[in-house]
């Protein structure tokens, strides 16, 4: 599986490999995956996205960037299926008719990390409100990605339930995905808002420690979504569909239940395939 850069976005919509030859002789064609940063940077579709390339012939094309890109690029025509997790801003484009089938696969959830020495002191604070007060007030260093991916856009309506607009020397804004805003806030001692599965996976080569986690609205919840073929009938809507199917089969879903314990303890992502979003904050 090969991961592109937004900028390679263009090329990989032409170019097809003529010595690819999937696994069952007959190729099906090619399959484009807009899907957000943490899923690559987690390593879970570097498992995933083989198995299903076996099982059906497709080959994937993964472009991985901000959950806002990636529904951006399905709602243009530019991706057969789109995994996010931005559950407001999904629930927009499926209105507007840019997807259908939109599925709930997984979740995890955000935590607010910082420095070992914990300077603003946000152990031990209730709340997520309170935690964000705190970082205002005391204008601690703060990385934000910066990019409108889901992340960043739950960010933005934390500070938004304090009435704050973050700005200034100490409010880092990098404009990437969730591993390179992992490593700005590492050299720079700050504070970051991250998914729990990419924090684990990265953790090792990290001076962040969690410092805030366990609240319900800090949910971070991925779903799968085909391209409308009434409004794109040039995208590979069968394709999509296999895709969409395959994340949420019994073995998919069991890679998922998984993933991670091995090397980290604890797994990276929890599934609920069939489950609603009402399901996991009941």
């Amino acid at each position: 599986m090969r991961f592109y850069s937004a900028a390679l976005i263009a090329a990989l919509l032409l170019v097809v490999s003529p010595l690819y030859k999937p696994a069952f002789g007959q190729q099906k064609g090619d399959l484009i995956l807009a899907t957000t940063t943490s899923t690559q940077d987690s390593g879970l579709l570097d498992v995933l996205i083989p198995i299903f390339e076996k099982k059906t012939g497709y080959r994937v094309k993964t472009i991985a960037v901000g959950s806002g890109q990636s529904l951006a690029m399905g709602a243009k025509g530019d991706a057969d299926v789109v995994l996010a997790h931005a559950p407001t801003l999904e629930e927009k484009y499926v209105a507007d008719g840019a997807f259908i089938n939109r599925r709930l696969v997984m979740h995890n959830d955000f935590v607010v990390l910082g420095p070992a020495s914990d300077p603003a002191k946000i152990r031990g604070l209730p709340r997520e409100r309170d935690v964000f007060s705190r970082l205002a007030e005391g204008k601690f260093p703060f990385v934000s990605r910066g990019d409108n991916s889901g992340t960043h856009i739950l960010e933005l309506s934390l500070w938004g339930k304090i009435d704050f607009k973050p700005s200034g020397s100490w409010y880092i804004q990098v404009g990437q995905g969730m591993g390179a805003a992992l490593n700005v806030a590492s050299e720079r001692g700050a504070y970051v808002l991250a998914d729990r599965g990419t924090y684990l996976a990265l953790k090792k080569r990290l001076a962040l420690e969690i410092v805030y986690e366990k609240s319900r609205p800090l949910l971070n919840i991925y779903h799968v979504m085909e391209a409308n073929p009434a409004k794109f009938s040039k995208a590979n809507h069968v394709g999509a569909a296999a895709f969409g199917n395959f994340m949420v089969s019994p073995e998919a879903q069991a890679v998922i239940r998984t993933f991670g314990v091995d090397k980290f303890g604890e797994p990276l992502f929890f599934p609920d395939g069939g489950k609603s979003e009402k399901d996991l904050v009941s």
